[in-house]
């Protein structure tokens, strides 16, 4: 498979950084990258997902577009408000980068339908708005060793972890959160956000997406970057496999 004239051109900024080169644009054009919710981090990552060159980007979401959304989530229009989010990203994204193939999966993922939904991803990325959805996809990105890319935001804060758990010194997500619902914080609804926060993080959310199908730098995963926006600072945790995890530890390994 080879680039085309438009491919080189329209990419050619990557081509040139020794980190991807050409070699690393293919993979990219070979590669699916499966994002959950067209929200706050979901608009701006897909922007650089479509401009990145992905062979093909599958959104899940059941939600549609309100008012509310607009001064953050910047792949909807005023016009598009009660239309599909799903719908309407994807067709963004074919305005972004026509040689990306976009599908719109409008549904809730859950742990029933999840295995279903992410079959074929190449790299997931997470920006869901609850705890049970993040862990309906943290299992099953887990289960078919599909490299998940976590991110969250509220008020002026963030964070983007990326999870291999199925490595041998890699945590996974519930290694993180474990599994209580009580940690489960307030949405952003109940306690807002400042609109540029979800493009730094939605933007970081596609920058490791990104690395983990043609990689660059250091390996990410099992870090936590926290991002403070209010007192305009970054810090790095590294976060510890969790030996007795029930969905990556020895005990599940076994059972």
């Amino acid at each position: 498979m080879a680039l085309s004239p438009d491919e080189l051109a329209r990419y050619a900024r990557h081509v040139i950084l020794p980190e991807i080169g050409g070699a690393g644009q293919l993979r990219l054009r070979r590669a699916q990258v499966t994002v959950i919710g067209a929200g706050g981090i979901g608009s701006p990552a897909l922007q650089y997902l479509a401009g990145a060159g992905f062979a093909r980007v599958v959104v899940i979401d059941d939600d549609v577009v309100d008012t509310s959304n607009l001064h953050r989530q910047t792949l909807f229009s005023g016009d598009e408000r009660g239309q599909s989010k799903a719908e309407r990203a994807v067709a963004a994204v074919a305005r972004i980068n026509p040689h990306v193939q976009a599908s719109a999966r409008v549904e809730r993922i859950d742990a029933d339908n999840a295995a279903r939904l992410l079959a074929g991803a190449d790299v997931v990325i997470d920006g869901s708005d609850n705890f049970a959805t993040r862990l309906a996809v943290a299992d099953a990105t887990l289960a078919q060793r599909i490299p998940l890319v976590s991110s969250a935001v509220s008020r002026f804060e963030g964070q983007v972890a990326v999870f291999r758990g199925w490595e041998n010194d890699k945590p996974c997500y519930r290694c993180f959160v474990g599994s209580d619902p009580a940690r489960e914080g307030l949405t952003c609804a109940e306690e807002g956000v400042l609109g540029p926060v979800t493009g730094v993080l939605g933007s970081l959310a596609a920058l490791e997406a990104i690395r983990a199908v043609t990689p660059f730098g250091d390996d990410t995963a099992g870090t936590l970057l926290l991002v403070d926006l209010l007192a305009l600072r970054f810090r790095t945790l590294r976060l510890p496999k969790d030996p007795g995890c029930p969905a990556c530890g020895a005990g599940a390994a076994s059972g």
